[in-house]
């Protein structure tokens, strides 16, 4: 299924007396990588959040965003109950097998927390799972905030070839503060985002 570019178009949203966004503009080219840098409260999980219809735009529109979306948050979203494998196995994609699962953990440093209980998993391995999580569900989008977030320097590396070889020719739109994260993602262009 050939995806097309997201078209972000003169984008503006208020969240009370707080304009976030006004007249925004960007294109994510299909099947590339796009960053998007800025200081904080500039709007770039908002931004996010408009592309993944969790919010709605209060004037402009957004085009060629696909039907199935994954996503890695600012926070992880796990099933505190339910084991690594059970999170990412719950959102898998269809015909995802057990050792697939297995195979994605351990290549992300979790090969022996896989039935560990996500509520006994430390900040860094929640976030490890939900990247698992996201780069195996069936999605034509994948959308990161900030996906290495507490991770260190070996972790993050690992993080960022488990998402490239998972890519597959889907779109990815992360937000990150860090030049090195980009470039291990493999970015195709970095958008800035500047403060109103």
């Amino acid at each position: 299924m050939k995806t097309e570019d997201i078209r972000v178009e003169d984008i503006s949203k208020r969240f009370g007396s707080k304009q976030v966004l006004k007249d925004f503009s960007a294109i994510f080219p299909a099947g590339q990588v796009s960053i998007v840098m800025g200081e904080s409260g500039c709007g770039k999980t908002t931004l996010l959040s408009l592309i993944l219809g969790i919010e709605t735009p209060d004037g402009g529109k957004i085009t060629g965003v696909p039907g199935r979306m994954s996503a890695v948050f600012q926070e992880d979203r796990l099933c505190e109950d339910f084991s690594a494998r059970t999170n990412v196995r719950i959102t898998a994609a269809k015909g995802t097998t057990q050792s697939d699962i297995v195979d994605a953990l351990s290549a992300l440093g979790l090969g022996d927390n896989i039935k560990t209980p996500a509520r006994e998993l430390s900040g860094g391995m929640k976030r490890r799972v939900a990247i698992a999580r996201a780069m195996l569900a069936e999605s034509s989008l994948v959308i990161l905030d900030e996906p290495f977030a507490g991770l260190d320097e070996a972790n993050r590396a690992a993080a960022a070839a488990f998402i490239r070889s998972k890519l597959c020719g889907r779109t990815l739109i992360a937000v990150t503060h860090s030049h090195t994260d980009a470039e291990m993602l493999g970015a195709c262009q970095v958008i800035k985002m500047s403060p109103i």
